[in-house]
């Protein structure tokens, strides 16, 4: 077995990071900023390892291997860095860190933060991740209803991650059917036969940086000359100030999970002035935190109330951040929610939808310049719109235009520029086998309605994917609502770009020059 871990993902120049691995022989160590090219910074030859044990719970406590190499980071430019290690084999395995900007030394106006609570949340390296026991699902020893009951909510950061979530080959697919289902046809996902073929869980698709959203995105943000500087999540959480000295904060990957600090930063940011550039969908749904100095990590979604550390201090508790014992839904600061909107041309949901967004304020600042008028379809030949979306609820005014209801943290103020319809699950007895069933309906329609009434259960499953923007305090969030925007740029969809820049230029960013 060849893997490895870092003691820690968030480093700056001069800093230093522990490699711990499990290998045969005598290994080499490739370091390499990935952004639109693969550049090599730093390679390590003959390091000294051996074979370690993977201990039993690996997933919850760590693997407690030796470091077998110190890492000094040089001058290095902020960015995703890889770690590849080859043994003496030829087997390799892959890790990566984050480099930060140098303390004080900011290089962009823009700061990306790369989701890496979400990494850790889908990472079932030695065992379970937050959403099952994908180990025992993968080797046919539990059904996927029991593993899922052994889902578990404590996690380590002390072990690898697995290949595919951050080792995604380039020709990975994506987690959206590129086309729609033909008639009659029996519903799908993505690429099942690419997924067996390549022993890809259920889970692999959804984290990670290498050939997904942050690298698309990065790929184009750098061959259109904008400077990004990077941080993790865990940054927003250990470090009060990550963000004062930015003008814009960018979310374009898979954000799912934050935990109670970095919202607090990224809400204190917007509040006074900064804008919130959120190209990704599904962000901020659950609440969860940090302990252990960032060792060990707390994701018990639907049990969030059940551990007894939880019950003695329900604001430190982990769960949907709508829940009404936070007070706090994440609307409020994003402006839309996955509890209103869901998934598109995945399975039965919205299995033949158009995948785009159809305008309706083309006269948003959003859309300057990008030749988009009313009853326009942004994105449906990428497909943009796919996988998980944020939405609100909203009712047609006198002019035909969509207005945002304000419930569960949906502002007022909310300017929807454009929509499409969702599915927040696939609805029972229609004659196919589920492939997205909808999750503890139960729970969201409490949330959401109050109750649990199967009225108020079947209205959660409609919904829509919601292209919007609000002012909050002194600063302004720009949400795209889906978590497909990103292939969109890569695709070099023009109107994507335009609105895209029109973003980034209203919240202070510029190119530094065209490559």
């Amino acid at each position: 077995m060849t893997a490895l871990y870092t003691d820690r993902l968030s480093v700056r120049p001069g800093e230093t990071f522990q490699v711990h691995a499990s290998a045969k022989g005598l290994c080499q160590l490739q370091i390499a900023r990935v952004g639109r090219n693969r550049v090599v910074v730093q390679t390590y030859v003959d390091i000294a390892t051996a074979e370690h044990p993977i201990p039993t719970t690996a997933d919850a406590e760590g693997c407690g291997w030796p470091s077998c190499l110190t890492v000094t980071v040089g001058d290095w430019a902020s960015g995703y860095y890889d770690l590849l290690l080859t043994d003496a084999d030829g087997q390799s395995a892959r890790h990566f860190v984050c480099v930060r900007p140098a303390k004080g030394q900011t290089g962009s106006r823009a700061a990306i933060v790369l989701a890496t609570n979400t990494y850790h949340s889908y990472n079932w390296w030695g065992g379970a991740n937050a959403y099952s026991d994908v180990t025992s699902l993968m080797t046919g020893r539990k059904s996927f209803a029991d593993a899922m009951d052994d889902a578990i909510g404590v996690l380590s950061t002390q072990r690898p991650f697995i290949p595919l979530i951050v080792g995604a080959p380039d020709d990975a697919p994506r987690l959206i059917n590129l086309r729609k289902r033909g008639f009659e046809e029996q519903p799908f996902a993505a690429d099942y036969d690419w997924m067996i073929a390549n022993g890809c869980s259920p889970y692999d698709g959804s984290a990670g940086f290498l050939n997904k959203w942050e690298h698309r995105f990065v790929e184009w943000a750098e061959g259109e000359g904008y400077a990004l500087d990077y941080h993790t999540d865990y940054d927003l959480d250990a470090e009060d100030d990550v963000l004062k000295d930015y003008s814009c904060a960018l979310f374009v990957g898979h954000s799912e999970y934050w935990s109670g600090r970095e919202r607090d930063q990224i809400e204190r940011f917007v509040d006074a002035g900064g804008g919130l550039a959120i190209l990704s969908g599904n962000t901020c749904f659950w609440k969860v935190r940090w302990d252990d100095d960032g060792k060990t990590y707390v994701c018990r979604k639907w049990r969030g109330f059940d551990a007894a550390e939880d019950r003695n201090d329900p604001a430190d508790a982990t769960h949907l951040w709508s829940h009404p014992n936070f007070a706090r839904p994440e609307a409020e600061l994003t402006g839309l929610s996955f509890v209103f909107g869901g998934y598109h041309r995945l399975g039965m949901c919205a299995s033949r939808g158009q995948a785009g967004f159809t305008v309706y304020d083309d006269r948003h600042w959003a859309l300057e310049g990008s030749d988009l008028f009313y009853g326009d379809v942004i994105g449906d030949q990428v497909p943009l719109v796919g996988y998980e979306s944020d939405g609100c609820r909203f009712q047609f005014d006198d002019n035909g235009l969509p207005r945002a209801t304000p419930m569960v943290g949906v502002p007022e103020n909310l300017e929807i520029i454009g929509l499409v319809p969702c599915a927040f699950g696939e609805e029972a007895g229609r004659g196919y086998a589920p492939i997205i069933p909808p999750e503890k309906l139960d729970v969201i329609a409490k949330v959401v309605y109050g109750d649990d009434t199967p009225e108020s259960q079947a209205k959660i499953l409609k919904g829509h994917a919601i292209l919007a923007s609000f002012k909050r305090g002194e600063g302004e969030v720009f949400n795209a609502g889906t978590t497909e925007w990103a292939h969109g740029l890569a695709a070099g969809d023009p109107y994507i770009a335009r609105i895209t820049r029109n973003v980034l230029t209203r919240f202070g960013v510029e190119p530094e020059k065209t490559s």
